[in-house]
């Protein structure tokens, strides 16, 4: 009943050898689906690909900002192209990155815009990279449009169960903005869910001083969350030291399951629920 909403089965570094290795892993394993991740063009045409070729597979296309240096015109037009593809689902991951700033931020900034824009133009949900960059993150989701009440009109309505956004319980608009690895603030989380936003969270949330995302999995309820590996990366604890893989998705929702102080089976169950709204599969 897994879902791992966001990995990377399209690195450069994933040998041929590697890809078959990660595939049998997923499908000897509980996982049900998996979301590969375009962040730049060329790992977009892979995880199309991929999704072509795997019933388990969907994907998502863009530029990240670590390759926003890469872009142009043509690049967005291909991106377009291949957003057009059977079973890519998302405009992703794209954002802003002022960590390692492997890109200029104002190309950064530009291409994000293009790229937010792109997604409305489509009506398609959107996978956000964000990382030292919360503020500058959302004011331009905003600006661009990813929130408004016209966005909300072309997806449908998400439970709220506990009444978080408007204080009762009942179906809230949705915007099909995903916060990737989310590393924010819980006050930022909840901003974002209010917006219309989803938090997923990832191996990060095992790692033994990470207060910060405890608290954002403690204060956001499960309607709002989905759960991801961002494999090759972060590999969660036990397993830290190592090269991740979809299959280690379920540390992390065992891990919201302690924090949530509800079975296994129901953090497997809700998140892939809310996965597959996100990805309308």
């Amino acid at each position: 009943m897994l879902f791992d909403s966001h990995a990377h089965i399209n690195n450069a570094d994933m040998t041929p050898q590697r890809v078959k290795e990660v595939v049998e892993e997923i499908e000897n394993s509980s996982l049900e689906y998996v979301a590969d991740i375009g962040f730049d063009l060329p790992s977009s045409k892979i995880a199309a690909d991929n999704a072509a070729r795997y019933p388990w597979c969907y994907a998502a296309v863009g530029v990240h900002p670590h390759d926003a240096d890469s872009m142009d015109d043509m690049t967005l037009y291909m991106i377009k192209s291949l957003a057009a593809k059977s079973k890519v689902q998302a405009i992703g991951e794209i954002g802003l990155d002022f960590h390692y700033d492997n890109s200029d931020r104002d190309t950064q900034r530009y291409w994000f815009r293009k790229q937010i824009q792109l997604a409305n133009q489509l009506k398609m949900p959107i996978v956000i990279h964000s990382r030292e960059a919360d503020q500058e993150t959302m004011d331009i989701l905003k600006e661009e449009g990813a929130f408004t009440d016209e966005r909300k009109s072309w997806f449908p309505s998400r439970p709220d169960r506990e009444g978080f956004v408007n204080g009762t319980p009942g179906d809230v608009p949705d915007a099909r903005v995903l916060i990737h690895c989310f590393s924010g603030s819980a006050e930022l989380a909840k901003q974002y869910v209010k917006l219309g936003a989803t938090i997923s969270i990832a191996g990060p949330i095992t790692y033994k001083n990470n207060r910060k995302t405890v608290a954002v999995a403690a204060s956001i309820p499960i309607d709002f969350i989905l759960i991801e590996t961002d494999s090759p990366y972060l590999t969660p604890e036990p397993l830290r030291g190592r090269r991740n893989s979809p299959v280690n998705v379920e540390y992390t929702a065992r891990k919201l399951a302690d924090i949530k102080n509800i079975d296994f089976e129901t953090v497997a169950e809700e998140t892939n629920r809310n996965a597959c709204r996100f990805y309308d599969i």
